[in-house]
């Protein structure tokens, strides 16, 4: 891995980590925002299995919890592309709970999360540089069009060479015709 890709890693990650590990040991102090969006995904979370937890610590836990993991990945470079994936998932409603600015009377306040939202619109767009970045090796798109594009020159070159030695076991088989004997 590239050094400067290596220290982006590591800087793009490193908020994900600390914010992750101190909101994981005292998860309380986000009931309050985090609420509005966990009783939104709570009929959704229901419906998909009931053993999952829907109260709003547990889920606050659970999103540090992947931060925490998902940003070590990445800043080691270990399933890179999937740790960015799933950092950007659980930044969506960390920034929606975490800095409403469009819910805020206060011009101050609302300024401030407005920068606050801004600034983890920028993180989602790091990550989503991160996730799509192959290493400078060929994506899996162009594998698959280089791999069939070489297999239909094959196919081409066989029915090419195909009908060549069928041309040649014709005449072969016509001049045997002539031949006494």
């Amino acid at each position: 891995m590239k050094p400067v890709r290596s220290l982006a890693r590591a800087m793009l990650s490193g908020i994900f980590v600390v914010s992750g590990a101190r909101n994981f040991a005292n998860p309380g102090r986000l009931v309050p925002a985090a609420k509005p969006i966990t009783d939104r995904v709570t009929p959704l979370l229901e419906r998909t299995d009931r053993r999952i937890p829907t109260d709003t610590e547990t889920l606050i836990r659970a999103n540090s919890a992947v931060q925490v993991g998902a940003g070590l990945m990445l800043a080691t470079g270990r399933f890179s592309r999937p740790a960015a994936l799933a950092l950007a998932g659980t930044l969506i409603p960390v920034t929606l709970a975490g800095h409403p600015f469009w819910n805020n009377d206060d011009p101050v306040q609302r300024s401030n999360n407005q920068v606050h939202f801004l600034k983890n619109l920028g993180l989602l767009g790091g990550l989503l540089l991160a996730a799509a970045d192959t290493e400078g090796k060929p994506g899996l798109r162009w594998r698959a069009g280089h791999r069939i594009g070489h297999s239909r020159r094959s196919v081409r070159r066989a029915v090419r060479t195909a009908r060549r030695e069928a041309r040649i076991a014709v005449r072969s088989a016509s001049t045997a015709r002539r031949i006494p004997g």
